[in-house]
């Protein structure tokens, strides 16, 4: 039975996982004030960033869903993951050798990873194998196939394609010789069992890795090459694992990632082949589904890299200018323009409002695919291709309206009939009413008669209205798909954030007061930079010293987790023992205030947030949460001897005031004076600590 992780071996980790790197391999952060960095969530769907990310404190937290918490439980949520397990997979990308508490029941675990982890190194190890193969003699029709298609052998290189042999269970019994389980082989979707033992998934095809934005090979996609082969299907991809969802994973991600940040444009086309043809064709933004239509999870994929928020608050929609880029933000499908290619055209309608403002379609003469053209045109028409695209809604209308002759009134009519329920389907109410004043000039029927249809349609439909151009309320959601039989709000992102909007629409308790400040400023100080805080002054606090119920809690927490932190305490070692003390009631409360802004200049020199730099696996980036408890900076000291003076002088008056109410309650006596002692004495401390703080006394 394996033990727990030593204790030690987890803060090595800590100390090494760079929050920003692993944070921002798969969402555009941006900077938002003194060391954060704002994105888009990647735990639940939104338009406006509320993804905070704290990298010199190793905390991040989303104002949107309330989720958040340090680097394991970023990787935890992400990775789909226990805890043990985060650690062995940040302990394996930073080479961080793991030990672990021996229970007495079996062998110590040592360097044998995590069920994920391993089921990555099979996908990694079946990848160089089936590239391994694709030089053999029997792979001659794999090579003849890609060499047909216009790709050198660098090219298949660059985009790793490999051949499967047809053999019953050839990369069976190589991950074996690797030291593989059947499990673990299995569970990696890269084997079936059969009655006579496990066989090979793929056999007899031209493979493709399927990797995430990192990198890291979840699955593959593979190609039929002979007709005797028992799986009809002329591309397969690996089934759904642990790993491997197919509504989830893009091809080509890896590669199109920094091109699609930088140009804020994605091209999605329809296979592997294409993709390797528009980024040889200098699209380098490719992307494409694996097996399945592009959807909702893709889309939210998509904006996280793409997402806009140059104008602060202020949500941009629509394709809009990049700077040094020809063509503006978009995401363009390349449908084909028979009827299947508009019916996946209508299926993206579906999209939410902000997306499909952005969306293009882009369709080549004779209906021919992004590898084809290449191969019969060249590269330059590829990229005439994508630069001629048109908006989705233009693409959809315009064919329906191309169907009908416009001479005759029937046939304006029947467009109008075909196009109203279209039209009716765009959600914003704008461009809604833009394009059915577009199409009723196009078909040549009067506009009012085209918006009496279009309502009509959209009655008929249950279309709801939105505004796709407005802000987003930072608790704005809407509300989640039910399905018989299922718990929408099973998924704690999608729980917490009900339970957020609950708090935040509600009219009976708001609070927007001076107290409430100064202690929500004061443990947000205390959180962040706990070094700016005079610890004499901070002895004398009690938890009477705070009215607000969840700052009296986060002040026993404090004492729970030993009080003030030493100076030579990890910066995330001090986290993790607050948020542990904090327990789950007081978590959210912990990380928020972690990434709260403080109306405070900058320690770095006044450019604002930056990205930490890495020392490369293993090292500690400048802004990672390994380094110890930063020096505070004067001013941050100043803010904090205020608050601390603020907090001690409202208990001095609350405790003033007790008194001399209860003196009021006394009779004459030597009671009565020695309460009256003691307010003294309590009066002239509160003019001695005003006096030393602020130069003056109050009263």
């Amino acid at each position: 039975m394996v033990g727990m992780i030593k204790k030690e071996d987890v803060e090595k980790v800590r100390a090494a996982a760079d929050l920003y790197d692993i944070v921002s391999a798969t969402v555009t952060l941006k900077p938002s004030g003194t060391g954060t960095f704002v994105g888009l969530c990647p735990f639940h769907d939104e338009k406006t960033g509320s993804f905070n990310v704290r990298p010199s404190l190793g905390v991040w937290h989303c104002f949107g869903c309330g989720l958040g918490g340090d680097v394991f439980k970023y990787v935890e949520q992400s990775e789909n993951i226990d805890f043990r397990e985060a650690v062995e997979l940040l302990a394996d990308k930073y080479h961080i050798e793991l030990h672990y508490e021996n229970s007495g029941n079996g062998p110590s675990r040592e360097n044998t990873g995590s069920k994920r982890t391993r089921l990555l190194e099979a996908c990694e190890e079946a990848q160089r194998f089936f590239v391994s193969q694709i030089l053999t003699k029997e792979a001659l029709p794999a090579r003849k196939l890609l060499g047909g298609r216009n790709f050198s052998q660098a090219d298949c290189e660059r985009f790793g394609c490999g051949y499967a042999p047809q053999g019953w269970d050839n990369l069976v019994r190589h991950l074996a010789s690797k030291g593989f389980t059947q499990k673990e082989i299995l569970d990696a979707g890269l084997a079936r069992q059969g009655q006579r033992g496990i066989y090979d998934y793929f056999r007899g095809r031209v493979t493709w890795p399927i990797r995430d934005s990192t990198g890291r090979t979840l699955g593959f996609g593979a190609r039929k090459l002979y007709e005797d082969d028992q799986i009809a299907a002329k591309y397969i991809n690996t089934p759904d694992t642990q790993l491997y969802r197919k509504t989830q994973v893009l091809y080509g991600i890896d590669l199109a990632k920094s091109a699609i940040v930088k140009k804020r444009q994605v091209v999605i086309v329809e296979g592997y082949t294409d993709v390797m043809a528009m980024h040889l064709a200098g699209i380098d933004t490719a992307i494409a589904t694996c097996g399945t239509a592009f959807g909702a999870e893709h889309a939210k994929i998509v904006r996280r890299l793409i997402a806009d928020d140059s104008l602060g608050a202020v949500q941009l929609v629509g394709p809009l200018k990049v700077k040094d880029q020809p063509l503006s933000s978009r995401i363009v499908f390349t449908f084909d323009g028979d009827a299947a290619g508009q019916k996946a055209a209508l299926h993206a309608f579906g999209l939410d409002s902000a997306f499909l403002s952005q969306t293009f379609v882009a369709v080549a003469d004779d209906n021919l695919d992004p590898c084809d053209l290449r191969i019969e045109r060249g590269n330059e028409a590829v990229r005439s291709l994508i630069a001629r695209a048109k908006p989705l809604y233009d693409f959809v209308i315009d064919a329906a309206i191309s169907r009908f002759d416009l001479t005759y009134t029937p046939g304006q009519v029947g467009a109008m009939k075909a196009v109203a329920p279209l039209v009716a389907q765009i959600r914003d109410r704008s461009l809604w009413d833009a394009y059915a004043r577009k199409s009723a000039g196009r078909i040549g029927v009067d506009l009012e008669v085209m918006r009496r249809e279009v309502m009509n349609a959209r009655r008929q439909m249950h279309v709801r209205d939105e505004d796709a151009y407005a802000p987003k309320r930072r608790f704005e959601r809407d509300e989640p798909r039910v399905e018989p039989g299922t718990n929408p709000y099973a998924n704690p992102a999608t729980r917490k954030a009900l339970e957020r909007r609950d708090a935040a629409e509600q009219a009976y308790f708001k609070i927007d007061d001076a107290v409430f400040i100064a202690e929500q400023q004061f443990m947000a100080v205390l959180i962040q930079v706990p070094r700016a805080i005079d610890r004499t002054m901070f002895g004398q606090l009690t938890i009477e010293h705070f009215m607000t119920s969840v700052f009296r809690t986060l002040f026993q927490a404090i004492a729970a987790a030993g009080g003030l932190p030493s100076d030579d305490t990890p910066q995330g070692l001090w986290m993790h023992n607050l948020t542990k003390a904090g327990g789950p009631m007081l978590n959210q409360v912990i990380n928020e205030l972690a990434v709260m802004p403080l109306p405070l200049p900058g320690d770095d020199g006044g450019n604002g947030a930056q990205p930490p730099q890495s020392n490369g696996p293993g090292g500690v980036g400048g802004g990672a949460a390994a380094v110890q408890l930063r020096p505070a900076t004067p001013e941050e000291q100043r803010y904090a001897t205020e608050l601390l003076t603020r907090l001690l002088d409202m208990g001095f008056m609350r405790q003033i005031g007790l008194a001399k109410r209860r003196m009021a309650q006394l009779p004459d006596g030597e009671e009565k004076i020695t309460l009256l002692g003691q307010i003294t004495r309590m009066e002239a401390a509160r003019k001695d600590l005003q006096a030393q703080i602020y130069g003056n006394t109050v009263g």
